[in-house]
């Protein structure tokens, strides 16, 4: 039988590692073999992730703080993860930011901090990995988390840099495909609906918000804890061969209406 996401003896790094879905798809990974680089901003938060997933799977995990924003510190968390493990195989892009509010009492430093983190961010960590590991291996899936507010608009809650930020990051996602692909390298995003989080929660199961689902999205219900997990494994096995520029929405529906 082909095993078609095994991925024992690979090593993914995920951004934004400390807390909700960036903990839920590392978990994922870790369940087909694939040993996981936890990298967000909080240290003691990171080094407890990445001790619950080696207690719960037996992968071997790396803590590694580091803060997207900084390309120098980026560079050096590449560099501790190279050499720690020699490899990274996968990067999953996960850590983001969102500003709420009006477009019209945004700031300027509301939207570039979106950009600077989400968008620019993004970038940073996809070229030092595919700069130092993935382009000299020949090899590499690249997992970009924009949202399905990077396909379409919304009138629920306003917020238009992250509209625009993760907009970008689907477009990057085409065009680091497109001059990647000669590498061997995949470069897909997922673009996930409303899911449902340790933070989310309690806005999420508000009369508004459920009054929105049963409205906008054809399930009828916001995600749960481990529906991303398929979308994340099947991008990131190494059958996934011939599947790259693709945002993925994982989003109940809501994008298909």
């Amino acid at each position: 039988m082909t095993e078609y996401f095994d991925l024992k003896g690979q090593v993914a790094l995920v951004t934004g590692c400390s807390a909700g879905l960036g903990v839920q798809m590392a978990k994922a990974l870790a369940s087909q073999g694939a040993n996981i680089v936890a990298l967000a901003r909080r240290k003691e938060r990171v080094e407890a992730v990445a001790q619950e997933i080696h207690d719960e799977f037996g992968v071997e995990t790396l803590p590694v703080q580091c803060d997207i924003t900084d390309t120098e510190r980026v560079n050096a968390s590449v560099d501790e993860v190279l050499d720690h493990f020699g490899r990274i195989d996968i990067l999953v892009n996960n850590a983001g930011t969102g500003a709420v509010a009006p477009a019209e009492d945004i700031t300027d430093d509301q939207f570039e901090n979106e950009m600077n983190i989400d968008l620019l961010g993004t970038f940073r960590v996809a070229r030092a990995v595919a700069k130092k590991a993935m382009i000299p291996a020949k090899y590499g899936r690249v997992i970009n988390i924009a949202s399905m507010y990077g396909l379409v608009g919304n009138k629920v809650a306003g917020s238009s840099p992250y509209h625009a930020a993760k907009g970008g990051v689907v477009n990057l996602t085409r065009a680091l495909a497109a001059e990647w692909g000669k590498y061997k390298i995949t470069v897909n995003a997922i673009c996930p609906g409303y899911f449902y989080t340790d933070l989310t929660r309690e806005t999420l199961d508000s009369d508004f918000f459920q009054a929105n689902a049963k409205t906008m999205i054809p399930e009828e219900r916001y995600g749960e804890s481990g529906e991303l997990d398929t979308a994340v494994i099947f991008l990131a096995s190494p059958k996934s061969t011939y599947v790259t520029g693709v945002p993925l929405p994982v989003d109940g529906g809501y994008t298909c209406m």
